[in-house]
C-alpha cells in the first residue's frame, strides 16, 4: 500500500539567491551549515558546549534570529530555513558579527524535527510568519496544524515556550484554534487568546509590508506542560 505523499508547506523557487548568497553557502557553510546525518543531532555537540537553545523554523531574511544570536550570546541558535537565499543572507549575518551561538540547517522543518531533533532539546521553538496560503483551496499547506504543533511541542523542555506570529487575521485564528488544542501546551494570554508583540522580535520584512498593506498582526505564545 502506498503511503500518501505530506503537503509541503513551501515552493522552492530557483534562481533568487545573489552572488554574495552564493560565495556564503559555499565559503561559510562549513562554519554555521549543519549537513543532516543519520540519527539525531548531538546539539551539545554541535555548539561545543551546554546552553540554553532556541529554535527558528522559516527564519526568511535572518532578521529575528541574527538579532538575537548578536545579542544573547548565552543561548544557542538554530535555524531552519528552505529556501537558499535566505540561508546565505544570515550565513553573511553570522560572518560580520563572528557569532558562535547560530546554526543553520537548509531543510524542509518538518523533515529535520521528525528524523534529527531529539526530544525535549529546546528552551524556545519561534514561527513567525509562515506563508498564510491565503487563498482557500491552499489552506491544506499551511504550516501551522495539529500535527506540526504537536511535533514542535515535542521538541521543547518543560516550560519552553512556542512562539508564533501572522498578518493574516484568519491565519491567526487557526494557530489559536489549533494550539489552544493541544494537551501538551498552555497559552500564555490570561484568556487563552493572543499576546503582546514581544520586545525581542525585530519587526521583519513581511511584517513591515504586511504594515504597509494595513494588515495587523496577531502574536502567539505557549509554555509546554511541565507534567507533560
Amino acid at each position: 500500500m502506498q503511503t500518501q505523499r505530506r503537503i509541503r508547506s513551501f515552493v522552492l523557487r530557483a534562481g533568487r539567491t545573489t552572488a554574495a548568497q552564493e560565495r556564503a553557502l559555499s565559503e561559510l557553510w562549513p562554519s554555521y551549515g549543519i549537513d543532516l546525518q543519520a540519527g539525531p543531532l548531538d546539539l551539545a555537540a554541535v555548539f561545543g558546549r551546554e546552553a540554553q537553545r532556541c529554535l527558528e523554523i522559516g527564519f526568511g531574511a535572518g532578521e529575528v534570529i541574527g538579532a538575537l544570536a548578536e545579542t544573547q550570546s548565552h543561548i544557542d541558535y538554530l535555524g531552519i530555513e528552505v529556501h537558499r537565499s535566505g540561508v546565505g543572507r544570515l550565513l553573511l549575518r553570522a560572518q560580520r558579527g563572528a557569532l558562535k551561538n547560530l546554526r543553520v540547517i537548509c531543510s524542509d522543518a518538518v523533515d529535520v524535527l521528525r528524523d534529527y531533533i531529539a526530544d525535549a532539546s529546546f528552551d524556545e521553538v519561534l514561527v513567525f510568519f509562515p506563508d498564510p496560503w491565503h487563498k482557500k483551496r491552499h489552506h491544506k499547506r499551511r504550516l501551522i496544524e495539529p500535527s506540526f504543533v504537536s511535533l514542535a511541542a515535542a521538541k521543547l523542555r518543560g516550560g519552553g515556550i512556542l512562539r508564533l506570529a501572522t498578518d493574516w487575521q484568519a491565519y491567526a485564528e487557526q494557530m489559536l484554534t489549533v494550539c489552544n488544542a493541544n494537551p501538551k501546551l498552555e497559552s500564555l494570554s490570561p484568556d487563552g487568546a493572543f499576546v503582546p508583540r514581544p520586545e525581542f522580535r525585530p519587526p521583519t520584512r513581511f511584517e513591515r509590508r504586511g504594515e504597509r498593506l494595513g494588515h495587523g498582526v496577531w502574536d502567539l505564545a505557549y509554555a509546554k506542560r511541565v507534567s507533560q
